[in-house]
């Protein structure tokens, strides 16, 4: 249960108060403005005392809210996070929305509050559109765990991530830039605008490009698909139009990948222009086959979904309570050690290549 004491309840009025009067102007905090429900300050217990020894508790309620319903690397996810539950008598489930907009998950939320989940996973569309029903739900003693796109801090108690941020985006600038013998001019072809991961990634891809090695690079452009399919085929046909010197795409989300390959594939850009990025084996072993792209990344998504099952569980059961240095176990993936603001990294990515891929079945 989270206390709060009366002073405190004052200033997060006092708090609210404000971010009311300044809604027309801005978000506060952020630049996207928050949902009317967040009566701000901060929800997050500093006297909870974690219990390792405790046991998991039985018949625990898990709700997981993707970014977008639709979403086949997220169905995976969540499907391995269902799955999971099982294996400590909880059940789990998915709901969520059929677009990613920013606002798009806080009805599902507060209908999850209603329900009285026992913790609620998600992958944030925007880090702060979210955060007023979460601090509510986090209010109620309904655990919070953000997975693949990070909440703001203080409205979750972890955050499950697929491997260091800065790894990942270092990894796919050395890989492209590999590809092309450090030469020539790329793009980036994300998902949304206010998607977390997408954006912390882009801003390692940035600073590793000016590094003195890959002077003879140039960033030109960094595109929107919305990790919708068509959207980001569109995207890549007008790169491909706006810049006819542009010698690669990188794009760090499963849906943007696999839309770029199936334009190239089926061009005259195909054996010219690099794809890499993240994606799944199964979305993208077509085009690796055909020699539409080389190679891209990816951590195991069924592991995340088992991952982010676990550390829930052990949330609601009160073996921690999301501080730093807190361990826990995770079934047969082991034990996992919480990091700085509630971090929990999975582990590094896989590169698929032709030689690795007939061995991945996801």
């Amino acid at each position: 249960m989270f206390l709060r004491t009366s002073s405190r309840r004052r200033a997060a009025a006092s708090v609210a108060a404000a971010c009311a009067l300044a809604v027309t102007l801005a978000g506060c905090g952020g630049t996207t403005k928050k949902d009317s429900s967040d009566t701000g300050g901060d929800v997050k217990a500093t006297d909870a005392k974690a219990n390792p020894d405790a046991p998991l508790k039985k018949g625990l309620k898990l709700a997981f809210l993707p970014k977008q319903i639709n979403n086949p690397y997220e169905k995976i996810v969540d499907d391995a996070g269902i799955e999971a539950a099982g294996e400590f008598g909880g059940k789990g489930k998915e709901v969520g929305p059929s677009d990613a907009s920013a606002s798009s998950q806080v009805s599902y939320i507060n209908t999850l509050i209603q329900q009285r989940q026992d913790a609620i996973l998600i992958a944030a569309n925007d880090p702060n559109a979210v955060c007023g029903p979460l601090k509510q739900a986090m209010k109620k003693d309904i655990k919070v765990v953000a997975y693949d796109s990070d909440t703001a801090k203080e409205c979750r108690q972890l955050f499950i991530n697929q491997a260091s941020s800065e790894e990942i985006g270092r990894s796919q600038v050395q890989h492209i830039a590999e590809q092309l013998d450090y030469k020539g001019e790329i793009a980036i072809l994300s998902a949304t605008q206010n998607a977390t991961n997408q954006n912390t990634w882009i801003e390692f891809m940035k600073d590793e490009l000016k590094k003195p090695k890959y002077k003879n690079m140039k960033l030109v452009k960094t595109a929107y698909g919305d990790d919708d399919d068509q959207k980001s085929f569109q995207e890549t046909q007008g790169l491909l139009k706006a810049y006819p010197n542009l010698k690669g795409i990188i794009s760090p989300t499963t849906v943007g990948i696999a839309a770029a390959a199936r334009y190239i594939s089926d061009s005259s850009y195909k054996g010219k222009v690099v794809i890499n990025g993240l994606g799944t084996p199964n979305q993208m072993r077509k085009y690796v086959k055909d020699n539409t792209v080389e190679q891209f990344s990816l951590w195991d998504p069924k592991k995340l979904g088992y991952l982010g099952s676990y550390a829930a569980a052990a949330l609601a059961s009160g073996q921690i309570t999301g501080a730093e240095g807190e361990k826990f176990k995770a079934g047969k993936l082991g034990e996992y050690t919480i990091g700085k603001d509630g971090e929990v990294i999975l582990g590094p990515p896989t590169v698929f290549n032709k030689d690795n891929i007939d061995d991945f079945d996801f």
